[in-house]
């Protein structure tokens, strides 16, 4: 298995620094067999992943922002089989964090347990087979970081369900989501992002690298 290194990618650090990250995301080290664990698993499936999951890059990207800001209360909107779960739930490992996770897809969901577990970050994820639309809003929070990665035209309700519930500080990251509303972007994650870049006390911008669709919402301390 060929080693892994995490580090925010060069074409992207100017972006991150912008929303206030400080310091070098790796800073802060975890439990080594924590490491050890994810890392193997990581290294086992890296050709295995399908359904929904996001690339490996922007995975990596989650992980830098968790861990660079420090954050502790992680909500995911769209588990599919978990790989962003890892990469998010990896970071809080290290923050004192936990994270739930919402997926409606009772095969995907079942997957993602099981792979959480293998990763050995099963007791740090709440993972919940739900219809996110009803459950989203019903979650108490605070969180101080969001990932949503589900239905497009959907995008913009979950948003507005969570923005209340977002520490100062905090972040909502979309996936699939392109400034040029391209793509997957079109329709709703395009509508999603120009209603995040209207709202004055949000920050929000697309992080190039990774697979160049993932929007970011700092909300001003």
């Amino acid at each position: 298995m060929k080693s892994m290194r995490l580090s925010i990618p060069a074409a992207i650090l100017p972006a991150v620094l912008a929303f206030g990250l400080s310091g070098l995301p790796l800073a802060q080290k975890s439990a080594p067999t924590v490491d050890a664990q994810v890392r193997s698993f990581l290294g086992k499936m890296e050709h295995s992943w399908r359904d929904l999951n996001v690339p490996q890059a922007d995975g990596e990207i989650l992980y830098d922002i968790v861990l660079g800001h420090k954050y502790t209360r992680s909500l995911e909107i769209g588990t599919s089989t978990g790989l962003s779960g890892i990469y998010i739930a990896w970071a809080l490992s290290k923050t004192g964090g936990k994270l739930i996770t919402v997926e409606i897809d009772e095969t995907r969901h079942s997957e993602a347990v099981e792979n959480f577990r293998e990763a050995g970050l099963g007791d740090l994820i709440d993972a919940r087979l739900a219809d996110a639309h009803e459950l989203v809003g019903e979650l108490p929070g605070p969180f101080d970081f969001v990932f949503i990665d589900a239905d497009k035209e959907w995008y913009g309700n979950y948003a507005r369900a969570v923005i209340p519930k977002l520490a100062p500080g905090g972040c909502i990251a979309a996936h699939n989501v392109y400034e040029s509303g391209g793509g997957w972007g079109r329709g709703g994650a395009a509508a999603y992002f120009e209603f995040m870049k209207s709202l004055p006390e949000f920050d929000s911008r697309i992080l190039p690298g990774g697979s160049g669709s993932l929007a970011v919402s700092y909300k001003k301390k």
